[in-house]
């Protein structure tokens, strides 16, 4: 170890990864973004990009990576960090420490959703929770569940885009895109199903639209609430950012609760425990660097 505590972090999505070299305290020294190619091609940038930012910086102690999935996230599994049932052609079989094995350095790998819950636990919304909930709507529909800046799993990540909620089929008969369920939570409100449905993103549809997708997200933020009472729900990604959804999503969480949870965080009109992120583009880099932290604890 070199003693500067450098920490490669690396955020990593289905189209784009964006790399970081950070100090421990987490001030950014360098940073890129580029295309998710193959694993071989992005591998290659990735390795290049960490060599040259190292050569100017110094060596790297640890790096932390927030990655989409479904990966291998159990540091005790023989394939920690491998990309395993992936849809995204050509990355399934494809390890994190074949890229990053020649720093020499301890390596966190967890998922993107699981990083981004981090980096606003620390810095975003997420402050003064112990327990905190981050949900992306977006392309896909991930939830992650921090309690004291630890990701918490069970023999993988948690799923939670693939519950199936209960609906009205004559209210709603989209039968869903999800090549495994049809009709669960993404298969019915990610950003492609909102796009299969009606043509249009959410943020081009009315008041009807945003209340069926609510009442989908809500039954999501019903649930969380029930299974891991945190002290905090926040809801990003790009769906999330349609006019009236948050507040609807809110409306719709409270009346499916309809008063069982009685708790000071739980306020009135859920308006601080139903949140957006703090951190926008950035929570995901910010929970990165925290994991390469984390491995730089444990050596």
């Amino acid at each position: 170890m070199s003693g500067q505590g450098l920490i490669g972090a690396v955020e990593a999505g289905g189209t784009k990864f964006v790399l970081a070299l950070s100090t421990q305290q987490g001030e950014i020294l360098a940073r890129t973004r580029m295309p998710t190619n193959t694993p071989g091609e992005t591998w290659l940038a990735m390795r290049a990009f960490f060599e040259q930012a190292s050569a100017e910086h110094g060596p790297i102690d640890a790096f932390g990576v927030a990655s989409f999935g479904p990966i291998d996230i159990d540091p005790a599994s023989p394939a920690y960090g491998t990309f395993t049932t992936t849809p995204k052609p050509g990355w399934a079989g494809a390890r994190f420490h074949d890229a990053l094995g020649q720093f020499d350095a301890p390596i966190m790998v967890d998922t993107d959703v699981n990083g981004a819950a981090i980096g606003e636990w620390m810095a975003g919304a997420g402050q003064g929770c112990r327990t905190l909930a981050y949900t992306t709507i977006g392309t896909g529909i991930g939830t992650g569940v921090v309690r004291d800046g630890r990701s918490l799993m069970g023999i993988s990540h948690f799923e939670s885009g693939h519950i199936v909620a209960p609906r009205d089929r004559v209210r709603d008969p989209f039968p869903g895109i999800c090549p495994f369920h049809g009709d669960c939570l993404e298969g019915l409100a990610c950003g492609p199903a909102i796009e299969r449905r009606w043509g249009k993103s959410l943020d081009q549809l009315g008041h009807d639209e945003t209340k069926l997708i609510a009442s989908y997200i809500a039954h999501l933020a019903s649930t969380l609430v029930l299974l891991h009472m945190p002290d905090r729900l926040i809801f990003g990604g790009g769906v999330m950012k349609a006019p009236g959804l948050v507040e609807a999503v809110r409306r719709e969480t409270a009346a499916k609760l309809n008063g069982y949870i009685s708790h000071p965080r739980l306020d009135e009109g859920l308006q601080s425990y139903i949140v957006t992120p703090g951190l926008g583009d950035d929570a995901g880099i910010t929970g990165a660097i925290e994991l390469g932290r984390q491995a730089l604890a444990k050596g």
